[in-house]
């Protein structure tokens, strides 16, 4: 006998950054706490913002999500993803594997990948008591319509009803929602089911005239105004530029930190924000370097030539140098260790067009990217402190040269990594290695004091707290036995 379709829920946004991923997650844990079986699912995300699984890789944000289900991720919870290589286009992951590159002009071509989605959903659902399908964008893009596969055009191929969210915060959110609900079709809208306020702040019943208003206008029941959730700045971010920076009180170690236009698998950063005596600065264009800074971090980069070219015409090559002539300390992780070295070669033009660059010359090491990709977690061990911890992997490309004698881990009794002489210039492809709190309070010992008392910050057990909280605030805000009615009811007429 066939089993019934896996209840399925989709879980939309007016718009980019509307809180999405966040609730996604949040509700993942809240119904895995209940005791069910909960799989996140994207059928198609766009960064480079990118996780290692044991079958390769997925998004972040998804790895999140599958953390926030007690699951291992695994690609089938994010069958596409898009990293993008600047404004030509990006490197298309196909179930977790490099298959090739989507020019943007040939952006429409990603409707090709709806059989691998499809397959990805059906085979997630088969050890699923529930499937929280996270949409890309908004669904009201129109112009991107015909050959959908992230919004409305997954729902309606896999018959999965949806809510809507509109973000409060930014301002609008009745004429977003009123107005995604009037430029829909009406089989696309008919798979919308409901719409939820997120981001609010303030007195809650305030805005009942508004939630009238959208209901009236709509048709779609509201499942609830979601009060400002203070905590998500202490969950890794989907994107770079949602860590936040501003002068910290009380901090002791400022680490600045370049953001890149390809910057990639900056969760790196997101132990070190939740540090009480660390000043994480994010530094934009057109802002130098603060000379005050104990730590430059160069992170992680998909596009390391283009990257190492921007980082010049910003003029961060020549704060970096004079931040390393006054004794301060440079780290550079996956692209941006590969930018500390002498010289960067992309012969096959893996990244971008052929080519090559002098990097910043502050490890005696080049890099030459080939076409094998290195995707994998690790264990690994300091070897300042000799702590242990579990990172990974994702980057194209061989770094030799005399600095990698001086490496500054160790992996499967391998050298991994590369110090300069005096050790206060390193580079390595590990990502994650903060996450470690004996690895993290080693490093950050060595660069405000030795002295340095370990902060009582265990930071996995931060996350997972935050996760259960996550959860309880979407408990006493949301109407989650709506949402699993019509999880469940999915093949009901709407």
């Amino acid at each position: 006998m066939a089993r019934s379709p896996v209840p399925a829920i989709m879980i939309l946004g007016t718009g980019s950054n509307v809180g999405k991923s966040l609730i996604v997650a949040g509700l993942c844990r809240l119904f895995a706490n209940r005791g069910l079986k909960v799989r996140p699912f994207k059928p198609q995300n766009m960064s480079n913002n990118a996780a290692a699984t044991e079958a390769g890789e997925i998004g972040r944000a998804q790895a999140l999500q599958a953390r926030a289900a007690r699951v291992e991720p695994h690609p089938d919870m994010n069958p596409v993803l898009l990293k993008p290589e600047g404004e030509q286009g990006s490197q298309i992951i196909l179930q977790g594997r490099v298959v090739g590159r989507l020019a943007s002009r040939d952006f429409a071509r990603r409707g090709d990948f709806m059989p691998q989605v499809l397959d990805s959903f059906t085979r997630l659902g088969e050890s699923a008591d529930l499937v929280i399908v996270e949409g890309a964008g908004s669904p009201a893009e129109t112009n991107l319509r015909a050959r959908d596969i992230a919004n409305l055009g997954f729902a309606r191929a896999a018959n999965v009803p949806a809510v809507l969210i509109g973000d409060i915060d930014r301002g609008g959110v009745i004429a977003s929602l009123v107005g995604s609900h009037a430029v829909l079709d009406a089989e696309d809208r008919a798979m919308i089911r409901a719409f939820a306020i997120n981001r609010f702040r303030g007195h809650v019943e305030l805005f009942a005239p508004g939630v009238a208003t959208i209901a009236e206008a709509t048709g779609w029941p509201c499942l609830g105004v979601v009060p400002w959730f203070a905590d998500a700045a202490r969950l890794p971010a989907e994107d770079g530029l949602d860590i936040r920076s501003g002068r910290k009180a009380g901090a002791r170690i400022r680490v600045a930190v370049p953001v890149l236009p390809g910057i990639a698998n900056f969760d790196d950063l997101d132990p070190l924000k939740l540090e009480a005596d660390v000043d994480l600065a994010m530094i934009g264009p057109g802002q130098a370097l603060p000379g005050d800074a104990d730590l430059v971090i160069l992170p992680g980069s998909k596009t390391t030539l283009r990257d190492l070219a921007a980082l010049r015409r910003e003029g961060w090559d020549i704060d970096i140098l004079a931040h390393r002539r006054r004794g301060g300390r440079v780290l550079g992780l996956c692209g941006g260790y590969q930018m500390l070295g002498r010289v960067v070669r992309d012969p096959l033009g893996l990244e971008g067009p052929p080519g090559e660059a002098p990097g910043l010359g502050l490890l005696d090491v080049e890099t030459t990217l080939d076409a094998d990709k290195t995707v994998r977690e690790v264990d690994f061990i300091d070897a300042r402190s000799t702590a242990q911890g579990r990172a990974y992997e994702i980057h194209l490309g061989r770094t030799e040269g005399a600095d990698t004698t001086r490496a500054p881990f160790r992996v499967e009794g391998r050298l991994e990594g590369a110090a300069s002489p005096d050790g206060r210039v390193a580079g390595s492809y590990l990502h994650g290695i903060f996450a470690s709190d004996a690895v993290r309070g080693s490093w950050l010992a060595a660069i405000g004091d030795q002295h340095r008392k370990p902060s009582g910050l265990h930071y996995d057990d931060a996350v997972e707290a935050t996760l259960d909280r996550l959860a309880m605030h979407l408990n006493d805000h949301f109407d989650t036995e709506t949402l699993f009615n019509l999880a469940k009811n999915r093949n009901s007429a709407a």
